[in-house]
């Protein structure tokens, strides 16, 4: 069958779904640990992963039929992916802004970088990282500093309460403890 008459998505709409748009008018915040996995991720797309499955493309290409050539299928498929996570990884790293948390060691007043113990009305207590929106990562405690968790606690210290804007009302938040990474010595 000719390529015509399939539909094959080059996949460029769908392009930044990987992770969630900045805020118009904000800033990229990453942490140093955070920018060094992205750009990591970006050098080993580009210097290894990239380079092996051309070679395949390009072996599976001089096999002959293209149509029914399933290392040629996936090899092309696989190109696009990794083309467009670097385009996606290429953009993010060139508006990354690094922030150090470390330099607010000993600081009992929330930035960004902060990790933060809580309290809601009952109680419970709770442990969360205010991360960069490209490194957050929910299920380790680690949320975006633009998630409305850590809108409502930035800038609050120590022994203060905050209100939360939830869907089920406004909850009050006692923050309990503040503390940042130490700084690296060298």
């Amino acid at each position: 069958m000719s390529k015509a008459f399939t539909k094959e998505s080059d996949g460029d709409d769908d392009e930044d779904m990987a992770l969630p748009a900045l805020p118009s008018g904000t800033r990229n915040y990453i942490t140093p640990a955070g920018y060094a996995r992205l750009r990591a991720e970006f050098m080993t797309l580009l210097d290894e992963e990239r380079p092996k499955i051309v070679e395949i493309v390009s072996w599976a290409a001089k096999n002959g039929d293209r149509s029914e050539n399933g290392d040629y299928l996936y090899g092309k498929k696989r190109l696009r992916e990794i083309d467009r996570r670097l385009r996606f990884l290429t953009k993010r790293l060139d508006i990354a802004e690094v922030a150090d948390p470390s330099l607010h060691y000993g600081s009992d007043q929330i930035f960004f970088g902060a990790t933060v113990t809580y309290a809601n009305a009952k109680g419970e207590e709770r442990t969360i990282t205010i991360k960069g929106i490209d490194e957050s990562d929910s299920l380790n405690g680690e949320v975006s500093w633009v998630s409305p968790i850590a809108r409502a606690l930035l800038k609050a210290r120590e022994g203060d309460e905050v209100q939360l804007m939830t869907p089920g009302g406004v909850e009050r938040l006692e923050v309990l403890e503040v503390r940042y990474p130490k700084p690296q010595l060298g």
